[in-house]
């Protein structure tokens, strides 16, 4: 059964005290991994919360550390535990990006950049259905209706009355003008799309053609930040067999600095409003 606790928060909380614990004692994550005889790739992956980490793990590691204190040992012991729990998503099977919905739901605020699509979060049913669809064209359709589940339930982060998701999304005009499901679905999108915007912890911003070279070119990306301040933003870069996710506080500036421009580069809100609405009503003719 789904718990509350976010398994994937866990994990990177608990992997970065226990890099904090090896830096601490002065050792490198290779002389740890030759102390348990396990791989260097294994305590890499414990550290950055890509793997589960067991209760023995971190009393191996403890060990390793010297840990004395039983109260630092016992936290870490409970967050391992609460990092096997199952979040919501896991009711849906195998999902790719698993890890980073595991972040999206934890996080106060995301910042997307999106080039060639309307964002996952602001996408109606018909849109995503017709967006998978074309964009995994073997895919059989339980799976896409699986897809299409996820996505919907990830949106209700967006609808949520006690802690909604601080979203700012920049789109390019290509995100608008690709015909995805036909002229009618893209009408119902865009006019969706309209309305979203008007919320007041949601602000969408129109990147147009005619602004020519802009410091998104190079393609997607998103910065996640979370409420609570020992977890690291990340910023995750989505990838065709695997995605990239930085965390090193150098990564996340720059990529927040570039945002930033991207921001002041795109038309503002009044003015992306009127853009994606004509957009709306050259469908319609």
């Amino acid at each position: 059964m789904a718990s509350s606790v976010n398994p994937t928060v866990r994990r990177r909380r608990l992997g970065q005290e226990l890099r904090r614990l090896r830096e601490l004692k002065g050792m490198t994550a290779e002389e740890v991994a030759d102390k348990l005889l396990v791989s260097q790739s294994k305590i890499s992956r414990l550290e950055n919360g890509r793997r589960s980490i067991s209760q023995r793990d971190v009393r191996d590691l403890c060990g390793v550390y010297e840990v004395e204190d039983q109260r630092v040992i016992d936290g870490l012991m409970q967050m391992a535990k609460d990092s096997r729990q199952q979040g919501w998503w896991h009711a849906f099977g195998d999902i790719p990006y698993s890890v980073y919905i595991g972040l999206e739901t934890d996080a106060a605020s995301l910042r997307v950049y999106e080039p060639q699509v309307v964002p996952g979060l602001l996408q109606t049913r018909a849109y995503a259905e017709a967006m998978i669809t074309g964009a995994l064209p073997e895919t059989a359709q339980s799976d896409i209706d699986k897809r299409v589940q996820v996505r919907m339930r990830r949106q209700e982060r967006i609808n949520s009355s006690e802690a909604p998701l601080r979203l700012w999304a920049v789109l390019d005009e290509a995100a608008l003008k690709r015909v995805v499901g036909g002229r009618q679905l893209m009408i119902e999108q865009l006019e969706y799309l309209v309305e979203m915007s008007q919320l007041p912890h949601v602000t969408v911003q129109v990147m147009p053609f005619s602004m020519g070279a802009h410091p998104g070119v190079n393609g997607q990306y998103a910065v996640l930040e979370f409420p609570d301040a020992a977890d690291s933003s990340v910023v995750y870069i989505e990838g065709v067999t695997s995605d990239l996710y930085l965390e090193k506080a150098n990564d996340v500036q720059k990529y927040s600095v570039m945002y930033e421009h991207l921001r002041a580069q795109a038309l503002n809100v009044d003015q992306t409003r009127q853009f994606i609405s004509d957009i709306a009503k050259e469908y319609a003719r």
